[in-house]
């Protein structure tokens, strides 16, 4: 009798090599193995899909994903200025969706009972690819090895050693490394240590800003057309293009490395290492055009849409009606946000130094205070009687009861 098939999501490393022969031997299910090339700087990826046959995969699928991840994942999160808490630019929680949809899409192909990844039961992973998957089959059954078989990762090289299965990982060179177009996410080994600096070696998209690799200041003009960049310095560019250029540009100058602490979904603090030096620069500079290009009320409300739109995409919420209607609203905001960004790096920092556009509100004879001021002072006297009046009846009345001067 055929044994059922379970499409993992295999990435090449510790856990989801180790994952394949622990499936075969503790599921009785027969392994495919799907690599979704998402931009995955440091791989082979063929080698990475040869990898799994070695290992006992009965079939090994590469996709190349990476133009739709622009278009269809990355161009959403950088019009809505995404930054989960603020600080992170949701790098690892931008690509789970799409892996998740290929997952599925393979499952079907291959009519496979089970979807497996290999995620921690401590982690957000298992929650983006569980609910993802959920939402798009729920009659798919999922499978999480590494949340189940309750090994260390010392215990797992131990297991991998023992049936010669090659990792990248070893014990000297503990690190896990999640990364893609949009960056890089490096955890485990001393950084797990909130007080210990990080090696010097953690990082390959960035220079450190103290070194002398970082040299002069440095320009760039991005051009954004209706929210997205379309050219950086006058030269036209697939948005593609112009994330792989603005990774080399802010990486050089040192500009990118974030050291947070950051709220996991399920309740743990983590000490986690970011190197995003393009998806950074691209979102600053998204910021300040939106800036210059939308109203006042607009702007303000969208902010806390961002935050809200992070907060879903992080918590794995990318396929709910809450987030499809929040894009809904963001891409209304966009449709006049076009315009030109100078940005200047230099040892460490990006500073926006620019900005223009056909649809800017900053009016000069309104803002100056020269003599083309234009703006009318005196109206300002009646503004702000009609604006504090509710605060005057308030102060009042709190005279009355004795409460004079007190909130």
């Amino acid at each position: 009798m055929a044994r059922e098939k379970c499409v993992l999501a295999y990435s090449g490393g510790l856990d989801t090599s180790v994952a394949i022969q622990w499936l075969k031997d503790e599921k009785d299910v027969d392994v495919v193995a799907l690599v979704v090339d998402v931009g995955q700087e440091r791989q082979d990826l063929e080698f990475v899909r040869d990898k799994a046959l070695g290992i006992g995969a009965v079939e090994s699928i590469c996709k190349d994903v990476r133009e739709e991840y622009v278009e269809e994942f990355l161009a959403k999160a950088l019009k809505a200025n995404a930054l989960y808490e603020n600080k992170y630019p949701l790098l690892s929680a931008l690509s789970r969706p799409i892996i998740v949809k290929h997952l599925v899409e393979e499952a079907h192909r291959v009519r496979a009972k089970y979807i497996a990844h290999g995620c921690t039961g401590k982690g957000n992973d298992q929650v983006r690819f569980e609910v993802g998957i959920a939402a798009l089959d729920p009659d798919l059954d999922v499978l999480a090895p590494v949340r189940d078989w309750g090994m260390t990762r010392d215990e797992e090289m131990d297991y991998a050693e023992r049936h010669d299965i090659p990792v990248p990982t070893s014990k000297d060179n503990p690190y896990s490394i999640d990364d893609n177009l949009w960056g890089r996410a490096i955890e485990c080994g001393i950084l797990e240590d909130p007080w210990a600096e990080p090696p010097a070696d953690i990082y390959t998209l960035t220079n450190d800003a103290r070194g002398d690799a970082c040299g002069d200041a440095e320009y760039a003009v991005i051009s954004f057309e209706q929210g997205l960049p379309v050219a950086l310095d006058g030269e036209l560019m697939s948005f593609h293009d112009i994330i792989c250029t603005m990774n080399d540009m802010a990486g050089r100058h040192g500009f990118g490395r974030i050291d947070m602490i950051e709220n996991r979904l399920i309740g743990v603090k983590s000490r986690e290492i970011y190197e995003v030096p393009g998806a950074l620069a691209l979102v600053q500079a998204h910021k300040a055009l939106e800036d210059l290009c939308l109203e006042r009320e607009l702007l303000h409300y969208k902010l806390g849409v961002e935050q809200k739109w992070a907060e879903l995409v992080y918590n794995g919420m990318w396929f709910s009606p809450l987030k499809e209607a929040l894009d809904g609203f963001v891409e209304t905001t966009q449709k006049l946000v076009t315009g030109d960004i100078r940005l200047r790096f230099f040892k460490g920092s990006c500073v926006t130094v620019g900005r223009k556009s056909p649809y800017s509100l900053y009016d000069y004879n309104l803002a100056t205070y020269d003599e083309a001021d234009t703006f009318d002072h005196k109206a300002a006297k009646g503004f702000i009687d009609l604006w504090g009046l509710p605060t005057k009846v308030w102060a009042r009345q709190r005279r009355k009861v004795g409460k004079e001067g007190e909130v």
